[in-house]
């Protein structure tokens, strides 16, 4: 890794200057771009430091607006809203902006942001704010712990933040996860550390971070379009890495992530810290016979490994995916001075969120498991590659990814195959040309539907079918490696139906 012993500097004198809470942020012209949850953080924020603050979104609706109401009240410059708003850049007090803070889901194409590109005024997102806003007079400093990847980064975030407090430490789980930085920086709690969930689009926006210690679990192509390439995705992962203090952490079975790690600009004495579920080398975390060890944090590790946890402190249902996200968590942790002892603990200590390699019922020797949060082929990957045999739930919105890959890896371990979801052709086609061997049964065509929508009916025919197909020693997957809106509000909502439905079989089974 290259190394540096100074952040680079961005931007005009003035926002250069802007490092702490104490800063002139008085009468600097802010446009705030998106009402959604970080938005209004953001936007709440530097009217309470004195900034004149215009807020924009490109909905003009019953919640927006009651957003941009209480903005009002707390001292705004005013609110743009409707599909207009996003269109080009407002001015504020009569006068161009001197910064807009957006939100992360809007991409840099859109005309707001790019009108500010044109006219070289700087964006910033949330998080890039909350760092410059991170000292305080008379606060702890918290260091950040910073996590990224494609997937499974809710679940080590968690993991990170309940090692912390079980170690004693008054730590917070923030970012992407739901807890919006700002938000936590204005608690009056004295935090010692930030677990800090980061996305590719938050990335995208942050420039002057230096985390205590971060990691990229893994990396696989997703939001292609918002990013305009994978390349540009990988480069926004990589973000993360830059001006890390102590450990950069880095899944080792992936060269994309390795080479990040390789380019880096970070503090000088930062370290690069590998993991695997397999046995650890040097400077490595990693699993011997059924232990998690660390061959990093110790004087004597090249003869020498401590032992952490044991995989089956990793969860119900430990599963590769779920001890890496553990063996990350546990750098994280190490990376900040937390004993072997206290990691274990706190691994135990985790209660995992629901929808994620989530076990629902064990009936009749078979196993349902709820995985609704794989989203993606990706995430779905994990889960499958964990079970044998399947009959395997599947389906959603595709968001124009193949399954090729994901159904070649995975024929030989699929019993069958019992489509949801409303966009299912590139899913159906794989599995014809990958696994013709392997039964299709595509609940939305059922005649038993009276609306493909009603997604609710769909995974009780689906839970149905696959309870008829099923024998012991089977697992029922649910794991749609798709998006859920065609027929749920949300994975949560899909995830929820599969867990009543499969209540409601086992109810039947025992009546």
């Amino acid at each position: 890794m290259q190394a540096t012993n100074a952040n680079p500097v961005y931007g005009y004198e003035r926002l250069e200057s802007l490092t702490r809470w104490e800063s002139d942020w008085a009468g600097l012209r802010v446009v705030v771009a998106g009402l959604g949850i970080s938005g209004f953080s953001a936007a709440d924020t530097l009217i309470e430091l004195g900034a004149r603050v215009v807020v924009v979104d490109g909905n003009d609706n019953e919640v927006t607006r009651g957003k941009a109401d209480t903005l009002a009240i707390v001292g705004s410059a005013g609110s743009v809203l409707g599909p207009d708003a996003m269109e080009a850049l407002p001015l504020v007090d009569g006068q161009p902006a001197e910064l807009v803070v957006t939100s992360p889901g809007l991409a840099p194409t859109i005309g707001i942001l790019a009108d500010a590109v044109g006219q070289k005024i700087q964006i910033w997102g949330d998080v890039e704010l909350a760092w410059r806003l991170r000292e305080r007079q008379g606060r702890t400093l918290a260091p950040w712990l910073c996590i990224t990847g494609t997937n499974g980064k809710t679940t080590t975030v968690g993991m990170t933040e309940s090692i912390l407090q079980t170690a004693g430490h008054k730590a917070i789980a923030v970012g992407n996860v739901g807890t919006p930085i700002l938000d936590a920086l204005r608690d009056p709690v004295d935090y010692d550390f930030f677990t800090v969930e980061l996305s590719s689009f938050q990335l995208h926006w942050t420039y002057s971070m230096s985390p205590l210690a971060s990691v990229v679990l893994n990396v696989a192509e997703d939001h292609v379009d918002w990013h305009q390439g994978y390349a540009n995705y990988l480069a926004d992962k990589a973000r993360i890495y830059e001006n890390t203090q102590v450990a950069c952490i880095f899944n080792a079975n992936q060269q994309e992530i390795v080479q990040m790690v390789e380019e880096a600009d970070v503090v000088e004495g930062a370290r690069a810290i590998g993991f695997w579920a397999d046995t650890p080398g040097l400077s490595m975390v990693g699993v011997i016979d059924g232990l998690l060890v660390d061959r990093a944090f110790l004087d004597d590790r090249r003869n020498q490994a401590l032992e952490l946890a044991e995989v089956a402190d990793t969860g119900q249902l430990p599963t590769r995916h779920t001890v890496e996200n553990a063996l990350a968590a546990a750098a994280l942790a190490r990376a900040a001075g937390i004993s072997p002892e206290e990691v274990k603990a706190g691994l135990l200590n985790y209660q995992p969120g629901a929808h994620r390699i989530q076990l629902v019922a064990n009936t009749h020797g078979v196993l349902w498991v709820n995985d609704s949060k794989a989203t993606n082929p990706h995430a779905a990957n994990a889960s499958l590659s964990s079970f044998t045999p399947v009959i395997w739930v599947a389906g959603g919105l595709s968001k124009g990814v193949t399954y090729d890959e994901l159904v070649a890896e995975h024929k030989d371990r699929l019993k069958a195959v019992v489509v949801i979801g409303t966009d299912t052709a590139a899913l159906i086609s794989a599995l014809a040309k990958q696994a013709p061997a392997v039964p299709v049964y595509n609940m939305t065509e059922s005649p038993l539907l009276a609306d493909a929508r009603d997604g609710r009916a769909v995974m009780g025919l689906a839970v149905a079918k696959a309870h008829e197909l099923s024998a012991q020693n089977d697992t029922v997957l649910m794991a749609p490696a798709a998006a859920s809106m065609d027929q749920f509000v949300s994975y949560a909502d899909r995830g929820n139906a599969f867990i009543d439905a499969v209540a409601d079989l086992v109810n039947q089974i025992n009546s």
